[in-house]
């Protein structure tokens, strides 16, 4: 227990340290409003201040640690205040060595929509890098990819980040094994409709306890990563949280598991069976 708590202190040192510095924001005007209202989404699954940590397998071995936090920033886009919310990811040890990972993921979300004004995406994965700054106009209904070029998106259109903290105030109380939850991200300047399916209620035991969780199977793309569309598995707090306790991928290559370690600043009590 010591340890874990250790962890977390260390991680929420690094978290305020790393995205302490101002941001360069674009300026979106209020006049720019269209007739149509952009959504309302009740938010009751998070909270600024929350952080969750994990720690990652490829196999059996340890491959690295992410974090997902909501920082306490409320900057605003067109009148609008947002959510600002950070992703890290970090190779360690000996995959360190031979994959160096280091993730860096951006979203500001609208309070009162949960749907996001800005998605910033740095990934350098073994040499492979990739720089996106996405602005999501929501009175323009499109989005600025860079160089000039904009798409039109829907209303409820997410990006990679924001399409998890939205999906977590999902409905489940009355949720039935083999039901469907749909929404749409916008990613690497395509539409990509994401489907996650019910399977039905677990209790999940880890380091950090047992936990009354919701299984779920998001849908994914035979051929490329996975063989079979269920290959990636997901348990979540069965609590207004909604947070992952842990995740499994098995792809052509292995088997990839994320494991929450420490959490922090939740807006809810968790289920954890005591």
């Amino acid at each position: 227990m010591k340890k874990s708590v250790f962890i977390l202190v260390v991680v929420l040192v690094l978290f305020s340290v790393a995205f302490k510095a101002e941001k360069q924001l674009p300026v979106i005007s209020q006049n720019e409003l269209t007739a149509k209202d952009l959504p309302v989404l009740k938010n009751e699954a998070f909270k600024r201040g929350e952080v969750l940590t994990f720690r990652m397998h490829y196999g059996i071995i340890e491959a690295g640690m992410a974090t997902l936090g909501v920082t306490e920033e409320a900057k605003e886009f067109g009148g609008r205040k947002t959510y600002h919310i950070v992703g890290l990811g970090v190779s360690q040890g000996a995959f360190d060595f031979f994959y160096k990972v280091r993730d860096r993921y951006e979203t500001y979300i609208d309070e009162q929509s949960l749907v996001p004004w800005m998605f910033i995406r740095r990934v350098n994965e073994g040499g492979y890098k990739i720089e996106q700054d996405y602005i999501f106009n929501r009175y323009k209904q499109r989005v600025d990819v860079g160089s000039g070029e904009t798409l039109p998106i829907e209303l409820n259109m997410q990006d990679m980040l924001s399409a998890f903290y939205n999906a977590r105030n999902l409905d489940l109380s009355n949720a039935k094994p083999g039901d469907l939850f749909a929404l749409n991200c916008f990613m690497d300047k395509e539409v990509w409709p994401l489907k996650i399916k019910f399977i039905g209620k677990e209790v999940v035991t880890t380091d950090l306890g047992t936990f009354r969780c919701l299984r779920f199977h998001p849908i994914v793309q035979k051929g490329r990563v996975f063989k079979h569309e269920d290959d990636l598995n997901v348990w979540i707090t069965d609590d207004k949280n909604h947070i992952v306790i842990k995740g499994q991928a098995d792809v052509l290559v292995g088997s990839i598991k994320a494991e929450l370690t420490s959490y922090a600043g939740l807006a809810n009590p968790i289920s954890k069976v005591e």
